[in-house]
């Protein structure tokens, strides 16, 4: 049985069993990583490459660290190889950027031999990144979803929209509003917080009553993201 003690004072001389306990570890712990990031993964331009790179990025670390063990020359040597790599990728989201540091945390970690530093800190990444998911924490103001349509511009027409948003909408914000068919029609982009215990599909089957209105869209909140 491995000794995790024992492991962690084989710096100098690394043993097969050791370096490949650190890399398995590192992949487990990294795999982690990457499956929160995908699950709590909100905006846009989903990359299955980022993900693979959160494991891959934590195997080369890990094996970076092995090599350059207690040397300073190899340290040295090592810096200036990585000088010669220009990393072009942009990183749109800061969350993206927390994720890979994240990740190399790992590989380093595991790469000096630091498990319990490892295994503690991904565990406890991993539970706040989902406690941060779950909970609305940084969200300024919520809407149950984001309500689109065009409605001719007449008194009546209108009368029936107010009415049926004060039967369902708990609040609402009008977003934008535009003229159409030369003042005809207008269209309108609202987002919605609807009461509470009313449906979604209710008060889009009420909107489709008024005998004006089109193109009629309702989008969840739960399938916008944040850009």
């Amino acid at each position: 049985m491995l000794d995790f003690i024992s492991l962690q004072t084989m710096t100098e001389n690394v043993s097969y069993v050791s370096l490949v306990y650190a890399l398995i570890l590192s992949f487990i712990l990294s795999t982690l990583i990457a499956i929160t990031y995908e699950k709590t993964y909100r905006a846009l331009s989903y990359s299955r490459n980022y993900v693979q790179t959160l494991i891959l990025i934590s195997i080369v670390s890990t094996t970076v660290m092995q090599a350059v063990g207690d040397s300073l020359a190899r340290g040295l040597a090592i810096m200036a190889a990585m000088g010669v790599i220009r990393f072009r990728t942009n990183f749109k989201d800061p969350r993206d950027i927390i994720f890979v540091f994240a990740s190399l945390s790992v590989g380093v970690s595991c790469g000096v031999f630091g498990f319990h530093i490892a295994i503690v800190g991904t565990l406890a990444f991993v539970i706040v990144a989902w406690i941060l998911y779950i909970t609305p924490f940084g969200q300024s103001s919520y809407f149950d979803g984001m309500l689109r349509f065009n409605l001719s511009n007449e008194e009546e027409s209108q009368q029936q929209l107010e009415d049926i948003f004060k039967k369902y909408a708990k609040k609402f914000a009008l977003i934008t509003l535009r003229d159409i068919s030369q003042g005809k029609r207008l269209e309108y982009a609202y987002q919605v917080k609807l009461k509470r215990k009313l449906k979604h599909n209710d008060f889009v089957l009420e909107l489709q009553k008024i005998p004006d209105i089109n193109g009629l869209t309702f989008m969840m909140q739960e399938a916008t993201v944040e850009l």
